[in-house]
């Protein structure tokens, strides 16, 4: 499962959905949905803008964690 730490990452900077929108040139729909942690999927040019924006490493805004199991 992929983990998007959007929120968080806008929390230490105090930043809303709409500062991040209207800074880093992105629909607040696509901003929304990271935020949530629902996007189904994420263009490339959106996570670029988000790292210049943040001034961060992709790593920082997404995270790979392995899935529980049911043993």
């Amino acid at each position: 499962m992929i983990r998007c730490h959007l929120a968080r990452i806008m929390g230490e900077h105090k930043m809303r959905i709409a500062d991040v929108a209207r800074k880093a040139g992105l629909s607040r729909a696509t901003v929304t949905l990271l935020y949530k942690e629902t996007a189904q999927k994420i263009d490339l040019e959106v996570l670029d803008k988000l790292c210049v924006l943040f001034d961060c490493e992709l790593k920082e805004i997404l995270e790979r964690v392995p899935h529980k199991t049911n043993n």
